[in-house]
């Protein structure tokens, strides 16, 4: 078959397939007398025999396919004339043309030269060598952020790989949230999340791509140990007060008791409510322990020292760190003196009056009843008596 190859040559350069070789089957590759695994002479199995390589044409293109195809990255050097020592046997003249894009070297198209290679042309490679597991770590020094923090990650590679760039990645995501370019020489990158918010609470990982032959070539490598990240927003607390009834609005009585409630919905148990109270000769803080989603604040009898404006915030260690919500709304509580007119003596005396008036009223009605039954009884009794009288004096005149 060779010799026929050889005739036609003469004719020019042809297209050629190798004997029982289909243009879907694989071409078992391997590279002999190299540093290591991913660098050395390129050999190819066929008909049961392995074949060095004419190095006629052999670029970096072919080399990328090569090293891609062993699992060995892309390609640092495309070698020729048996840098890694001339082998023996039966060589491949066919000219291999790639694009740098091919799965396998049995992919890229053949021709057959008419010009021999002689083993002192034997082709070689030195690749990347297999594309390294990143590994991804937190530069901070807590892994628990607050919402608009910044969150900065490293990402590394033991070894350069002719690197193009680093991609932060949140799990799950396609897509990635930070790229950083690199110098071909840096082995690490920092990647940096700004302005976190609570979406950014997860996991992540991270990639670096390498250069190949072509600037549309890129490989990327297996994705980084995972970090996580805990973002805390915390909820604005609610508070209101609850006193005398009697009391005037945003006012409690003095002497009188009162309470103030601060409650917020459930996020992160544990924490405690710090009631604040701003005054004009100064600011006091009472705290309690948040064993439910409200706590309230008592206050048994009312005092000047009491008046001022009143703020709730909640307060939780995580990661430990200390986070404190956004303060309340103000609210304004005045401490006022008990009306005189309406003062406890005052209405104890005027329920005394009261009840006095009552009494001498009732006693008087009463008495007046009596006295009516008592004169409309001697007038009776008068008439009966003047009755007689004069029934006597008209039987003395007969």
């Amino acid at each position: 078959m060779l010799k026929i190859l050889l005739i036609l040559s003469t004719l020019g350069c042809i297209n050629v397939t190798l004997d029982g070789v289909d243009a879907a089957d694989g071409i078992p590759i391997r590279l002999a007398n190299g540093y290591d695994n991913c660098s050395g002479r390129v050999e190819i199995l066929f008909r049961n025999k392995w074949w060095t390589v004419c190095d006629h044409g052999w670029d970096l293109r072919v080399s990328d396919v090569v090293c891609l195809e062993l699992g060995c990255g892309l390609a640092e050097l495309a070698l020729r004339g048996s840098a890694f020592g001339m082998g023996s046997g039966d060589i491949w003249q066919s000219l291999v043309q790639c694009s740098g894009h091919e799965a396998s070297i049995n992919h890229c198209p053949r021709i057959y030269q008419s010009s021999l290679c002689t083993h002192g042309n034997n082709a070689g490679v030195k690749c990347s060598g297999a594309l390294l597991v990143p590994n991804l770590s937190l530069l901070s020094p807590h892994t628990v952020f607050s919402a608009g923090e910044a969150v900065r990650f490293s990402c590394a590679v033991q070894r350069g790989h002719h690197v193009s760039d680093f991609h932060l990645f949140k799990k799950g995501a396609a897509t990635p949230l930070v790229t950083q370019r690199v110098d071909s020489s840096q082995i690490q990158a920092e990647l940096t999340l700004s302005d976190v918010e609570t979406f950014h609470q997860g996991s992540y990982s991270c990639v670096y791509r390498m250069k190949g032959t072509s600037p549309s070539q890129l490989l990327s490598s297996p994705p980084s140990n995972y970090v996580n990240i805990t973002v805390v927003e915390l909820l604005t607390p609610h508070h209101w007060y609850n006193t005398s009834i009697e009391a005037p609005a945003g006012s409690v009585i003095r002497g009188h008791n009162f309470s103030i409630t601060c409650s917020t919905q459930p996020q992160y148990p544990g924490g405690s409510f710090q009631l604040r109270l701003i005054r004009s000769n100064g600011t006091v803080r009472q705290s309690l322990p948040a064993l439910s989603p409200s706590v309230t604040f008592t206050f048994p009898s009312a005092q000047s020292s009491n008046e001022g404006y009143y703020y709730c915030l909640y307060r939780v260690q995580l990661g430990g760190r200390t986070f404190v919500s956004r303060e309340s709304q103000p609210l304004p509580i005045s401490v006022r003196d008990p009306d005189p007119v309406m003062s406890p003596m005052v209405i104890s005396w005027l329920v005394s009056a009261l009840t006095f008036v009552v009494a001498l009223v009732i006693i008087i009605i009463v008495a007046r009843m009596l006295c009516k039954r008592e004169k409309k009884t001697s007038e009776l009794e008068r008439e009966t008596r003047t009755c007689v009288d004069n029934t006597y004096v008209a039987l003395a005149i007969k």
